[in-house]
């Protein structure tokens, strides 16, 4: 119950039987998955557990958020309060069917996790670490989700300082890998730029904990903010034009940024 209409449609399409609500969700589950956006995983977590203590079933609780190993470990905590077993996975990939879908897990129960190795998925074990899986998957999206975002503020920057065609010009002679890369991914961020904040203030709070600066990763959220205010933030992956062109998006960011600073 509560869902939206495009996410039962996903789940009739992929079929998967509904539950009326956590409490009949957790007396039928063995295994449970959190998968959502990371600020909601805590929330989830202790809905999930109040569910196990008024049915007295305790399924194995998996979470696959992408949150900080600080994050994780109160999740463990909420959980295995609830006298529930506690696994910690970082997804890294796409989703199963569309290329290699990687499940690093770590915990003392990570090996119940075996079962689910194949068929699309590869389960990786990282040892008995209780939070090692959030942390190889926040120190990788830094890299990956990070990149998209600096692409993104130079080619935004650029369009504002009117040298965007010369820009242009100049990475596809000189650095074509990397060019080649904002025209794939730039145009689309937009779609997932709602979920995706939550998961950079997760990755600038696993940077600061040891130690580096989380300014990074706040200025990636913040470019993410940006483009899920945009026209292209209300698509989605299934409704968004996938023949835009980079330009015409960089465009629509700009007029996007340009409408918050006359707003300031």
């Amino acid at each position: 119950n509560g869902r939206s209409e495009a996410s039962a449609a996903r789940a009739k399409r992929a079929g998967m039987e509904g539950a009326a609500d956590m409490n009949e969700l957790m007396s039928s589950a063995d295994l449970f998955l959190s998968i959502l956006p990371p600020a909601l995983a805590e929330t989830l977590a202790r809905d999930a557990a109040a569910a196990m203590t008024a049915t007295g079933h305790r399924p194995v609780f998996v979470d696959c958020n992408a949150v900080s190993p600080g994050t994780a470990g109160k999740i463990a905590d909420i959980v295995t309060a609830a006298g529930a077993k506690f696994i910690d996975v970082g997804i890294i990939g796409p989703p199963p069917g569309e290329g290699a879908t990687k499940f690093y897990a770590s915990g003392a129960d990570a090996p119940l996790l075996d079962f689910m190795d194949g068929d699309g998925i590869s389960v990786r074990q990282m040892g008995s670490g209780a939070t090692r899986a959030s942390a190889i998957k926040m120190v990788y999206a830094g890299l990956t989700k990070g990149t998209f975002t600096l692409h993104t503020a130079i080619l935004m920057a650029a369009d504002m300082l009117d040298i965007g065609p010369e820009l242009h010009a100049e990475l596809a002679e000189s650095q074509k890998g990397p060019w080649q890369a904002m025209n794939n991914r730039v145009p689309f961020l937009a779609a997932d730029a709602g979920r995706w904040i939550g998961e950079m203030e997760e990755i600038a709070a696993t940077m600061a904990s040891v130690g580096i600066t989380d300014g990074f990763h706040q200025a990636a959220a913040d470019i993410f903010r940006l483009l899920d205010a945009s026209p292209l933030g209300n698509e989605t992956r299934e409704t968004q034009d996938k023949n835009l062109a980079l330009g015409d998006a960089i465009r629509i960011y700009t007029e996007t940024l340009k409408t918050r600073k006359a707003a300031e």
